[in-house]
């Protein structure tokens, strides 16, 4: 009880410390459109919950700042955040250009276009709040981006020294320790050493999605390559189902990514201090866009290089097919048990019901090593094959000759091995331009001066100008593309991402309406099957790409949204009961995904004709990331 006491008396002073600073003298524009609960289109009560938060955000927020203006969305325009000191934005604004699918003369979707909400040149110093940070950012280039919308309540891994802690609103940090989250397990081979058993924590909201059903969930971003530029910092991780230094407070340019959710009321009294200081911290960085952009959200970093190791691992695959067995003889045991008491004439519990509609699983069938490496392995396989200690040491060996294009494609250089420099290191770039110089290796020179730079220099003399001009202020990024850029502000050479874009021909969305990729991980399908007599089945089909997988059913504890599938059907005609393939399991909390390929079929009664709507919505996740939930139309005729 003591200890109890202890710790509300430490929130307590936090709240009266806070107002102890002045009001700060700064214009702030807060633009809401979110809800505290969990963010749908049909959330009933929708526009009263978001008027509640706003509120809440305005009253927060003249208590510590002279000039707050609350402002919805829709109203929002970005010229308006040039009159204010920060913008805060907790809403979509207004599409600038609306997202678009780019089709051929046969219908295929050969490129996703994003929707852009802020021009290429917006400046203004900017708090992005939990999945905004995402909305707005992934056109514009932002590293805050959308690694996993499954942030809860705490905070931990924080940089103690950061001034968001440390004024001008004094911050009295309540620190408990915690249990280190379940899931940062499943990524411990990222982890340096081994995993801690407990962690610091902080509480920022009095809520969370694990702890309150509907309520909304907060966005990281992903840490690989996050500070690899200098006009980004990691300040803070928080409880989330993905690694341990995943990204839920940032920075990166005039962009301060604060992925909590909550509004005000429902963050602690020191989170509001905090969260204060955030706005005091980033009004320092108006006029400074980022220099990095990040175009392709899934590029790899040297770190993948961790990940392909462990997962080509005989210990990874046989715990991964040790976790299959068990939940196929699980399932084995309780469909058994549901047939039992269904043939006693017992009636079926609603979640029993549910779960005969996966039919009789089948029995267990491992999937073979080679098989499984070889889905991981990628473009190594052909070299190494099912040789684990082979991937280690040449990974090891390499490491810094290797690069990436496309997403989460990692490669060796031989150019850059052959020089024996490290592609990271700018003494490549004096190696290339004076190869060019002397009029040897031009092809090797001219290769990796365009895979590593975004200059276009037509003569040898016109490369060793620009060298010698910003060597000293070059940085290398992964992130932003494995490119070597300049830390200077302004028109400087070699910096324009926009103009290089226009040059090079990029193929990372192309895709086709029937092949699966990175870029479209899910292809849909639907259609009628007959019998040639009077049985006929709808069939809507998945198909997943390797690497990727899409929720069955959901526990309540975690974040991901289920497959779904609903029938607009013409009158007359009456569906059955859904039928669907049977999922595998996803972690302990009882979520369930399907990999490669799912199917939902019911059979379809009546004499009726017309058109059929089949809407489908699914989040598609990989072992890096959550994208975004999707909902599309799929029509067909009866």
């Amino acid at each position: 009880m003591k200890k109890i006491l202890l710790s509300i008396v430490a929130v307590g002073l936090a709240g009266s410390l806070a107002f102890a600073a002045k009001k700060q003298p700064l214009k702030v524009l807060y633009v809401g459109g979110m809800t505290d609960m969990y963010y749908r289109a049909d959330l009933e009560n929708k526009d009263a919950l978001v008027k509640e938060r706003t509120e809440a955000f305005k009253d927060m927020l003249e208590k510590y700042f002279t000039t707050v203006t609350a402002i919805n969305g829709s109203e929002y325009n970005t010229d308006m955040s040039k009159e204010y000191d920060v913008t805060i934005l907790d809403g979509r604004p207004k599409a600038l250009k609306p997202s678009n699918m780019v089709k051929d003369d046969d219908g295929n979707v050969i490129k996703y276009e994003r929707a852009v909400y802020l021009p290429n040149d917006y400046d203004c110093a900017t708090v992005t709040i939990g999945q905004i940070g995402e909305d707005v950012g992934r056109a514009y280039g932002s590293k805050n981006d959308w690694y996993c919308l499954c942030l809860d309540a705490q905070a931990h891994s924080w940089k103690k020294d950061h001034p968001i802690f440390k004024g001008p609103f004094k911050v009295k940090m309540t620190v408990e320790t915690c249990p280190t989250p379940s899931d940062a397990y499943h990524y411990a081979y990222y982890h340096d050493g081994p995993m801690p058993e407990t962690l610091p924590m902080w509480r920022v909201q009095t809520k969370g999605y694990k702890t309150d059903e509907g309520f909304g969930i907060g966005m990281v971003s992903r840490p690989w390559g996050y500070t690899d530029s200098p006009d980004a910092e990691y300040i803070s991780s928080g409880v989330c189902a993905k690694t341990l230094d995943a990204v839920a407070i940032g920075r990166h340019g005039n962009f301060l990514h604060w992925g909590f959710n909550a509004s005000p009321l429902y963050m602690t009294d020191e989170a509001k201090d905090v969260f204060a200081n955030a706005v005091v911290y980033i009004s320092k960085f108006k006029g400074k866009k980022p220099i990095a952009r990040k175009f392709n959200d899934r590029i790899a970093t040297r770190e993948y290089l961790k990940e392909i190791g462990y997962l080509v691992t005989k210990a990874s695959y046989d715990e991964r097919m040790k976790s299959d067995r068990e939940w196929a003889e699980q399932s084995k045991a309780e469909y058994k048990a549901m047939m039992a008491k269904k043939e006693r004439g017992e009636k079926l519990s609603a979640k029993e019901q549910e779960l005969m509609k996966y039919g009789e699983p089948e029995d267990f069938k491992p999937t073979p090593y080679e098989s499984y490496v070889k889905r991981y392995a990628k473009n190594f396989f052909p070299m190494f094959g099912t040789d684990e200690k082979a991937y280690a040491q040449f990974f090891k060996d390499n490491y810094d000759y290797f690069y990436s294009e496309g997403f989460y494609n990692i490669f060796l250089d031989e150019d850059v091995k052959a020089w024996g420099i490290p592609n990271y290191k700018h003494e490549l770039l004096d190696k290339a331009i004076s190869s060019l110089e002397q009029g040897k290796e031009t092809e090797r020179a001219t290769r990796v001066l365009a895979r590593y730079t975004m200059a276009d220099f037509q003569t040898p003399a016109e490369w060793r100008n620009w060298y010698e001009t910003y060597k000293d202020k070059m940085f290398f990024t992964e992130a932003g593309g494995w490119k070597f850029l300049i830390n200077e502000e302004g028109n400087v050479p070699g910096n324009d991402y926009f103009g290089y874009l226009k040059r090079v021909e990029e193929n990372k969305s192309a895709t086709t309406g029937t092949e699966t990729s990175d870029a479209n991980p899910v292809v849909t399908s639907v259609n009628i099957v007959s019998d040639g007599r009077d049985n006929r089945q709808l069939v809507v089909k998945f198909k997943i790409h390797p690497g990727y997988h899409i929720y069955a059913e959901v526990a309540g504890d975690d974040p991901y949204l289920p497959t779904a599938v609903n029938l607009a059907l013409p009158q007359g005609i009456t569906a059955g009961d859904w039928k669907i393939s049977r999922p595998g399991r996803f972690g302990e909390t009882g979520t369930t995904i399907h990999e490669d390929t799912a199917t939902y079929s019911c059979p379809l009664e009546g004499n009726g004709a017309g058109p059929i709507t089949c809407t489908v919505s699914y989040q598609v996740c990989d072992a890096h990331i959550c994208m975004p939930p999707v909902k599309k139309d799929l029509k067909l005729k009866i």
